[in-house]
Parts: C-alpha cells; structure tokens; sequence
C-alpha cells in the first residue's frame, strides 16, 4: 500500500466514524465537502450497512426481552489485538439495549489487592444474574495475553490458569450461563493502519496508551501468545468463535448475526400500551422558573 492509498484510508476512516456516530441521519449532500469524494457506490454501500445493521439491532431488541422474560444467562467474552474492533462491536450490540439487562464489563488493571485474590474472583463478580447479559470487553484471557507477554504473571501463574480456565468456564455452564468467546482477528497492516488513525485523529487519540504502543512493538510475542491461548482453551464447552475484523462493517455485521444465531431466543409478546390521558388539577398552575437557570440557546 503506498503513502497515498494509506492516507486515503485513514481520510476514509475518518469519515466513516463520524458516519456510524451519526448514521443515516447525513443525506448524501452532508457528505460532499469531505476529506475525500465519496462514491455513489460508497454510499450505497453505506446505506446497505446501516439497513443491515439496523435489523440486526431489532432482533438483539427480541434476544434482549426474551432473555429477560425467560431468566436466561449469557455472557460473552470479547478478545482480540488492541484496535481489533472490539470496542465497536460491543457498541452496536449495545446501542438499542437497555443497560439495566445487557452491560459491559471493562475491568481495568487489578489493583494491589486484587492481585492477592483468586485470579478468576473479581471477573466472577460480574456475571449475570437471571435475566441478564453481560458482555466482557476483554476478559480472563488477559493472563494468557498481554500479562504473559508484558510480564506481569509468573510462569506458575501463566500454567495455573490453562490449567484452571477449563474448570472455570464448564463451572459457568453447569450453572446455566451461556458463554460464548470471540476473537477479533487483524493483520498486521490493519492494526498499523488503525494506529496511524488514532494517533491523527484527536477524537481517538485517548484510546492509545503507552500499553498499546508497546504491544505493537511486540506483534510477534503477541501473535505466539495468541496461538497458544487458542490451542489450550478452544474447548468443546467453550469454543472460540473468530472474526475476520480488516473490514470494521462486516466483523461488526457478521459478529452480531453469529451471536443470534448461537441463543434460542424467541420473540416475546407484550400487551398493547395505551397512554394513560393526564390527570388536570384546576388549581394548579406552573411556577416560574428564573430565566437564569436556564441553559443559554446557542444553537
């Protein structure tokens, strides 16, 4: 790819993240005056994802109230190199959800005290309850990544939890959660492409830090360490799913449409809603609010 073609990408990019932030809302004269032209055919194409996307939404709205009303489990484990694409997955799963029945969980970095606990103790205190969703943005499997590679675990540690995660994720299954395990899959100009993006685009540039940087540095001890990580924990439990993620749109559409796939959901009727007329008091009148309070109108 020559320095050309790469910056058409990154102007590319750019574009279509502001496109998903404000979907088909933008009409094609929003478009012109861009960093680059944009095609009839991008724009077709554009349209065609969103219509897709947008249906698959509607039916993670019937997963949603069917795991509700049935009292289902499930959880759901996203993996991948940083800037895989698993950020925005989870996004568009959770766009039209409600937060209370599907939630994200992003532990950060265990602190002094969760380094002495059992290693799987404080990701077990997200799991779902009846009638909950949980979807891990990077899980457990960070032991046999980015701590084996940067360290941080020891090599009993690192053999400890091979040794254990089997255990732990059929323990899951026997108790009713549904687990499913996905791993976004980039090449290596994909991830040297996305870093340039973030490194030039202020609005992303909070997602690149020092850990980040590193690890594209050492893409090969990553690489061994993800190929190990799948060998011993693709099990016939808990089998890895894997995303082919170079193009964002379709890793985000096929996920999605992967994950329906895996739940028996069905759709739940709900009774028709009326809106209730409003309750008038005569001596009732609204009291003046200072115009001071108010908020200035500058759009």
């Amino acid at each position: 790819m020559t320095d050309d073609e790469k910056v058409q990408r990154l102007q590319a990019d750019l574009v279509d993240s502001y496109d998903e932030e404000l979907e088909l809302h933008l009409e094609d004269h929003d478009l012109e005056g861009t960093a680059r032209p944009v095609s009839d055919a991008d724009k077709a194409a554009r349209r065609q994802y969103f219509r897709e996307l947008f249906r698959l939404q509607g039916e993670l709205v019937k997963l949603q109230d069917w795991v509700q009303s049935s009292g289902h489990k499930l959880v759901v484990i996203f993996e991948g190199r940083d800037a895989a694409g698993k950020g925005g997955v989870i996004k568009r799963i959770t766009q039209r959800l409600n937060p209370r029945v599907c939630r994200v969980a992003a532990l950060p970095a265990p602190n002094d005290r969760e380094r002495t606990q059992w290693y799987f103790q404080r990701y077990a205190a997200h799991l779902p309850a009846a009638g909950e969703m949980v979807l891990f943005d990077r899980s457990w499997y960070n032991r046999a990544g980015v701590e084996r590679v940067m360290g941080f675990c020891t090599d009993d540690q690192y053999e400890e939890f091979f040794r254990s995660v089997p255990d732990f994720e059929r323990m899951l299954i026997r108790s009713g959660i549904q687990l499913l395990k996905y791993w976004f899959s980039i090449s290596d100009e994909e991830q040297h492409l996305r870093f340039l993006g973030r490194i030039h685009d202020p609005l992303k540039q909070w997602k690149l830090s020092p850990m980040d940087l590193e690890s594209r540095r050492m893409w090969e001890d990553y690489t061994k360490a993800k190929e190990v990580m799948l060998e011993r924990t693709h099990t016939a439990d808990a089998p890895w799913h894997l995303v082919q993620a170079d193009d964002k749109k379709k890793a985000r559409l096929n996920c999605i449409h992967h994950l329906l796939e895996q739940v028996p959901y069905a759709e739940v009727e709900h009774p028709g809603i009326q809106l209730p007329a409003r309750i008038r008091h005569e001596d009732y009148s609204r009291r003046p609010v200072p115009a001071e309070m108010y908020v200035p109108q500058r759009y």
